[in-house]
């Protein structure tokens, strides 16, 4: 079965340079997260990939510009940000319009992200299948999970390929 992936975008694909400030695609360095390429090319061969991102200083096409410079745009179908979704990532409603845009039932998507309060908690609430990149082996959060709800851990990205 094909599925759709939204990614996160700061920390989960491309490294998010403490001390970097204003639109990422303006930085002078940018970098990807280790295995992001690999990771992203081979599940793009049968399986649709977006990102969902709350930065709300960026446009989609300057987040696609960004993508572009570290050589991840061709992998990527679109771009969900507060600019074209009107909505903030921290809300299930965030997830809910994808889904909508989409026309692609929650049980098909998949969101992958690095922050539990901003990327997994919110996807979850709306229905769409979490997992959580925690490559820190950070502590998992308390959650009290819906009947049937449940995300996945990985440490690395190559385990999406897994």
């Amino acid at each position: 079965m094909k599925k759709t992936y939204l990614f996160d975008w700061g920390d989960t694909l491309m490294v998010d340079f403490p001390g970097s400030h204003g639109k990422m695609f303006l930085w002078e360095t940018l970098e990807c997260v280790e295995g992001a390429k690999s990771t992203l090319s081979t599940l793009s061969q049968s399986n649709t990939i977006y990102i969902a991102t709350g930065a709300v200083d960026s446009r989609e096409h300057e987040i696609k510009s960004a993508f572009d410079r570290v050589g991840l745009s061709e992998y990527i179908s679109g771009y969900f940000c507060h600019a074209n979704i009107g909505l903030h990532k921290t809300s299930a409603a965030f997830y809910d319009a994808i889904s909508q845009r989409l026309q692609i039932p929650k049980s098909q998507i998949f969101m992958v992200g690095d922050t539990f309060d901003k990327d997994i908690c919110p996807a979850l609430t709306s229905g769409i299948n979490a997992i959580w990149y925690n490559p820190s082996n950070l502590p998992q959060p308390e959650l009290e999970l819906s009947k049937g709800q449940s995300f996945r851990l990985i440490h690395s990205l190559y385990q999406l390929c897994e």
